[in-house]
């Protein structure tokens, strides 16, 4: 009986082993189940975190904005490509970025906790850069955003000398007008032979502000570029701006010869193109005195129609030959006032060439004429974007 005992209690403790050692491989898988579960989860969140970094290096690389971060330290802990196009350099520490106001602004971030916002002038040629300084923790990190603006203030002042030059032009004919008109309501009751004189300089004054404001129209439309969807023939549009300009070439004098033979079409605006042709013969002939001549050519030269006036004029000074295309810039003032000019018509056809593919050039020497070359592409060939319209 004591053996059956024994043998029992044998059995019953290798059945407890048994299931004991059972329980224990069924809690290591499970253990081992949580690593393997606890692992995957861990590479799918450094994986994620690898992805977010990678996306967020993309954007900051990809920005036009500069961007720099300094840590507590005022060591970079961050820069993306563009802070090297501002800065000139890509600086590892504070000590190391210039201009020296941009180092001092983001002194002040870190030590004040607010952010600053500021242009700054910087190096040769000058360029201006916007700058926004941003505190980034409680330890003194500072984020720095920095852009070029320097184009958007050229543009600015552009606009604004617009503004002033074009309120001047139109004031001057306007003011003229109103004494006219005051002058010949006395005249008509006081002098009456004066009133023809006052009828001509009225008219002769409206006639210049109505040229002012035209110009100014074109422009402005010209700005937004052209439609190029005529196939223009180059050589027609001068034979017939040629018919406009030939009585106004005999009164002042002088000769106005043409020679356009056939050109491949030009993709473009016939509008446009007249516009240009138009504001060259009119410039040529205004300054071109009694007894002198305007020749102009149209021709082909390989896959570009050339298109060039000459004159025998006043011609210009070589100081003043980069300048002759910009809006209400003038050799002779007194002279273009007289001659009823606007100080547009150049630009006109610099907007109108560009618009179009095109380029216009001039050569000229004081006192011996002047040589404006138009070149455009045929329709056979791709026309360029336009440049700076």
């Amino acid at each position: 009986m004591v053996t059956g005992w024994l043998l029992a209690g044998a059995i019953a403790g290798v059945s407890g082993y048994v299931v004991g050692r059972r329980s224990l491989m069924a809690r290591l898988r499970d253990l081992e189940e949580d690593n393997r579960r606890s692992s995957d989860e861990l590479e799918a969140h450094a994986l994620a975190a690898r992805e977010e970094r990678r996306v967020q290096d993309r954007i900051l690389g990809s920005m036009k904005e500069g961007v720099l971060l300094l840590d507590g330290g005022w060591r970079t802990a961050f820069a993306n490509d563009a802070i090297e196009r501002h800065l000139g350099t890509r600086p590892q520490a504070l000590a190391q970025v210039l201009p020296a106001g941009l180092r001092e602004m983001i002194r002040r971030t870190a030590e004040s906790g607010h952010a600053e916002v500021a242009e700054l002038e910087t190096g040769s040629p000058t360029r201006w850069l916007r700058v926004t300084t941003t505190p980034a923790g409680a330890d003194g990190s500072v984020v720095v955003v920095i852009g070029d603006v320097t184009e958007a203030r050229r543009l600015d002042a552009v606009r604004r000398d617009f503004v002033a030059n074009a309120s001047h032009e139109l004031k001057t004919p306007a003011a003229s007008i109103q004494a006219a008109a005051e002058t010949l309501l006395h005249a008509a009751h006081d002098d009456p032979d004066a009133v023809p004189r006052f009828a001509q300089q009225l008219e002769r004054e409206a006639f210049r502000l109505s040229r002012i404001v035209g110009d100014l129209l074109d422009l402005s439309r010209l700005e937004s570029g052209s439609e190029l969807v005529d196939a223009v023939q180059l050589d027609a549009v001068v034979r017939d701006e040629e018919r406009r300009f030939e009585e106004a070439a005999r009164e002042a004098g002088l000769s106005l010869a043409i020679d356009a033979g056939p050109v491949p079409p030009v993709r473009g605006s016939a509008r446009d193109l007249s516009l240009l042709v138009r504001n060259l013969l009119d410039n040529a002939i205004r300054y071109t005195g009694t007894g002198g001549s305007v020749h102009v050519t149209v021709s082909t030269e390989g896959s570009q129609v050339v298109l060039r006036v000459e004159d025998s004029g006043v011609g210009i000074p070589s100081k003043d030959i980069p300048r002759v295309f910009e809006r209400f810039y003038r050799v002779d003032r007194a002279r273009s006032r007289e001659t009823g000019g606007t100080g547009l018509g150049l630009a006109i056809v610099r907007h109108v060439a560009e618009n179009h593919g095109g380029t216009v050039t001039v050569r000229s020497e004081l006192g011996r004429g002047s040589a404006f070359e138009v070149r455009l592409p045929t329709r056979s060939e791709p026309t360029p974007e336009p440049a700076g319209s």
